[in-house]
């Protein structure tokens, strides 16, 4: 027998080097004892060389990965019985899910699965006091070994705050701009409880439906284990109690008929609220804003010069952009800046943003659709879009498709009707007296990019190039 040493947690790059140097040297499973290190052992501990890498199959390695996170220290021995295996004939075994060992394996991933979804449904932030610049932390005791996992979540939906978890095993913190992992953190790194929380116990309690009370379906997607860390939970108990004495309230009295309200605006009027005095801190609201579901999590805020000649405003981040984290960077960026270069315009010296600013898709296999957003989300954005040209303050703004000219003017206009010189009222603060912002409507560059063949490309081309050529004019 053979006695392998691997690091606590999730060594898979130990448990990869281990594998390939106990295949070359041809050790069955049968022959290894897999460890993690600082246990005691009497057996000899096999010498991990270099070895060329292992021909896995690509159902492999993703199984190797997410196990790799499982706390069971019988998770190297089985995984390493899912290399050997497959590489003495049974290619096709990540496939049958029959299979004892494939049994286990599954049992394994879907536990990591419900860990991962757990801790990004109950962390809970909370100030930390005093801390400047304005800080949060978090405590969370994850079943498995998953922060690598999670960070990247945490990220992107709090991309705009300063923030730590900790746990025993390591911690995670957010400076805004670096994702960095630590070592395991204590309960009290994290505050109890800040004044946020009367509020959102008030909230809870509000939202809260008697008439759909469920305990037993409650505790199965809120484990007891977790309430610990969730300042709703102390409410819980009291609303369950009522839930019986708060329906018999509803039946009783007279039906009304619903008020009507519009979608979003008690967040529509916090935000008025904010108005943002520079473009940092209007990013900073953008990005801490969590959009629908069909919406990437990814900010994609304008970018440019203050005061330029020019601003140009599109419908929304695409795929590319939507990676990179930036305005008109994929193919029909790229057409913008030539036609610019082709009338003379410098594309570093204008100022480019979309009216909507998360990108809107949906899944098909690997790849991510763009879906035009609808009126209702248009106008969501619209306040955003306003306060950014008030900062930036260009000569002329280009509207660039019917996304954008319907942002600008507030409300649906036909396209090809509207194209040439135009003007965009402000809309700032119920000024109506505000000077109205000089503007252009032509077509966005995507629209370009979609035409059927060569010669109605070349016109459309065409004709957007001495579309951006008058824009010119009318601003020397």
């Amino acid at each position: 027998m053979r006695r392998v040493s691997l690091e606590k947690g999730p060594d898979l790059d130990g448990f990869r080097r281990a594998a390939r140097a106990l295949v070359a040297e041809g050790l069955a499973p049968r022959d290894v004892v897999f460890e993690e290190a600082g246990n005691a052992s009497l057996l000899p501990e096999a010498e991990i060389g270099e070895a060329p890498p292992l021909a896995l199959p690509k159902s492999v390695p993703p199984i190797i990965a997410t196990v790799a996170m499982h706390r069971d220290p019988a998770r190297w021995a089985l995984l390493y019985e899912l290399v050997w295996r497959v590489l003495h004939g049974e290619r096709r075994l990540a496939e049958i899910v029959a299979d004892p060992l494939m049994h286990q394996l599954h049992v394994m991933k879907r536990n990591i699965g419900r860990d991962i979804h757990k801790m990004h449904a109950f962390v809970r932030f909370r100030q930390v006091e005093g801390a400047e610049p304005e800080r949060y932390a978090a405590w969370f005791e994850p079943d498995h070994h998953i922060l690598r996992a999670v960070g990247p979540f945490f990220r992107d939906r709090f991309g705009a705050m300063l923030w730590s978890i900790y746990t025993p095993d390591g911690s995670i913190h957010w400076d805004r701009e670096r994702l960095a992992y630590g070592p395991p953190g204590r309960k009290e790194d994290a505050p109890a409880k800040d004044g946020f929380e009367d509020g959102w116990r008030d909230y809870y309690g509000a939202i809260f439906n008697p008439a759909r009370v469920n305990p037993t379906a409650m505790r199965a997607e809120m484990p007891k284990k977790y309430w610990k860390n969730l300042p709703e939970a102390e409410i819980i108990p009291d609303l369950v109690r009522g839930a019986a004495s708060r329906v018999g309230g509803m039946m009783d009295r007279e039906p009304t008929m619903p008020t009507k309200r519009e979608p979003r605006a008690a967040l529509d009027a916090m935000i008025a609220r904010e108005r943002p005095a520079s473009l940092d801190a209007l990013a900073a609201q953008i990005r801490a804003y969590e959009p629908p579901a069909d919406f990437s999590r990814r900010a994609v805020i304008g970018e440019g010069p203050i005061e330029p000649v020019f601003a140009f405003v599109g419908e929304q981040p695409g795929d590319v952009e939507d990676q990179e984290g930036r305005p008109f960077v994929g193919p029909a960026g790229r057409m913008l800046a030539k036609a610019l270069g082709e009338v003379g315009i410098d594309r570093d010296a204008c100022y480019v943003t979309n009216a909507v600013k998360h990108f809107k898709f949906v899944e098909r296999g690997k790849r991510r659709i763009h879906q035009k957003p609808s009126l209702g989300e248009i106008k969501h954005y619209r306040w955003w879009l306003m306060q950014e040209l008030e900062l930036v303050r260009p000569q002329l703004v280009i509207a660039l498709g019917a996304t954008a000219l319907t942002a600008l003017t507030g409300k649906q206009m036909p396209l090809l009707k509207s194209r040439g010189p135009a003007s965009f009222a402000r809309d700032i603060a119920n000024d109506e007296d505000a000077p109205a912002l000089p503007g252009y409507v032509t077509v966005h560059p995507s629209y370009l990019l979609r035409l059927p063949d060569e010669e109605a490309k070349a016109k459309g081309y065409a004709d957007f190039v001495r579309d951006l050529a008058e824009a010119k004019a009318l601003a020397a």
